[in-house]
């Protein structure tokens, strides 16, 4: 099947509820039933969205609704929450389908993510405009979020969003362990991300793990804070093996190597607030306690090379945990102007070869707990552990 939309065609989204039918699906990284997406391809193979038209969530009663609810939720201690129980329809659904393309297309103002690709094999995104900061900012209004799926190629891509603009997850915590299902051979290349998250996002939905993943040739610029960005939490689990990141340009990014393994806690770490006993399954689902041994994400063998930023904040804000530390890092050919240089923290058998940070305070790169280290060509790279 294939649907075409031409120039001066529109598909406009309904604002009302009702209008998308609840499906099982997953969302934020766990199974649960969520209302339809406004396109989806739904289990099918063979299937083509494509043209020089436009599809239009109408999104902004869906970003007023959510902020509403989060006002409530902050103040009792269900941040967390906040996300699964203000139900938002994406843009675009791909989920356990096969051979599917889609290309072409203005995508704006998402009520939720804009292209979700899940449990998908053989997907190609090509040329697509996604702008969702129309007429406000649309909270989680990902750009393009490849989910525990395999063989998918995104190139041409132009973003601007709210949150993460290009982006690999693959299950969270309790749930996303049980699936077990990794992304793998992903390739994100050609691309411009306007306003975002990040130029390229991995996490924080990490508990299937990413394989064999290459992203280049990326530019970012705006309101973009970070440029590379691996990001997980300690009950999240899964790992990371053979990236490759090269050739990104980022101006004006706030902080070009950007990696915490303990991502923003108040949404990361579901609990029950005492007392409430009348609760969603899903919350059960997300609070379901995770051993520290399967909690910390491992992320290893990972290659970042031919990095340029300019009007950086901080040039590296790096950290994991000693007991998983980020292991056998190669990062060549980086040159970063940055107010100031950062810090590295749990960082095994890093290897930096001309690596330049060019840092306004004269700072230098400094590295705790990270055995292993060698460098090579660098300037502004601290050459021994600062405390």
């Amino acid at each position: 099947m294939a649907l075409r939309l031409e120039q001066g065609a529109t598909i406009l989204g309904s604002q009302g509820l009702a209008d998308y039918p609840m499906m099982p699906t997953r969302v934020a990284g766990i199974e649960m039933s969520w209302p339809a997406a406004l396109i989806n391809v739904y289990g099918e193979h063979d299937a083509e969205v494509s043209g020089a038209g436009t599809i239009d969530g109408d999104g902004k009663v869906w970003w007023d609704s959510y902020w509403a609810l989060r006002r409530q939720y902050d103040s009792r201690g269900l941040r967390w929450a906040a996300d699964y129980d203000s139900r938002r329809p994406r843009l675009i659904q791909i989920f356990n389908a096969k051979h599917v393309t889609l290309s072409g297309l203005l995508l704006t103002r998402s009520g939720f993510w804009t292209v979700h690709i899940c449990y998908s094999d053989d997907v190609h995104v090509d040329g697509v405009t996604i702008r969702n900061n129309v007429g406000g900012r649309g909270p989680s209004t990902d750009g393009i979020d490849i989910d525990s799926s395999k063989h998918v190629l995104v190139e041409h891509a132009d973003i601007s969003v709210n949150d993460d603009a290009l982006c690999l997850k693959a299950g969270r915590d309790a749930d996303g362990l049980r699936v077990n299902r990794p992304d793998e051979d992903i390739v994100v290349r050609d691309s411009t991300v306007r306003d975002g998250a990040a130029a390229i996002t991995i996490g924080s939905e990490t508990s299937g793990g990413f394989r064999n993943v290459e992203v280049y040739n990326i530019h970012a610029f705006g309101h973009v804070p970070s440029g590379v960005l691996f990001k997980s939490a300690h009950t999240r689990g899964g790992w990371a093996d053979n990236i490759r990141i090269h050739d990104l340009q980022l101006e004006d990014v706030a902080i070009p190597i950007h990696i915490t393994m303990n991502w923003n806690p108040s949404y990361s770490y579901a609990k029950i607030p005492p007392g409430l006993t009348e609760v969603p399954p899903y919350y059960k689902v997300l609070a379901t306690p995770v051993p520290l041994a399967q909690g910390l994400a491992h992320f290893r063998n990972v290659r970042i090379t031919n990095i340029k930023a300019t009007g950086a904040q901080t040039a590296f804000e790096v950290s994991a945990s000693p007991e998983a530390p980020l292991e056998d890092f190669r990062l060549d050919h980086i040159s970063i102007q940055a107010q100031t240089a950062g810090k590295v923290a749990d960082a095994n058998n890093w290897t930096l070869s001309d690596v330049t940070i060019r840092s306004a305070d004269d700072s230098q790169l400094s590295f705790t707990e990270s055995p292993g280290l060698q460098l090579s060509g660098d300037s502004g790279v601290a050459p021994r552990e600062q405390p």
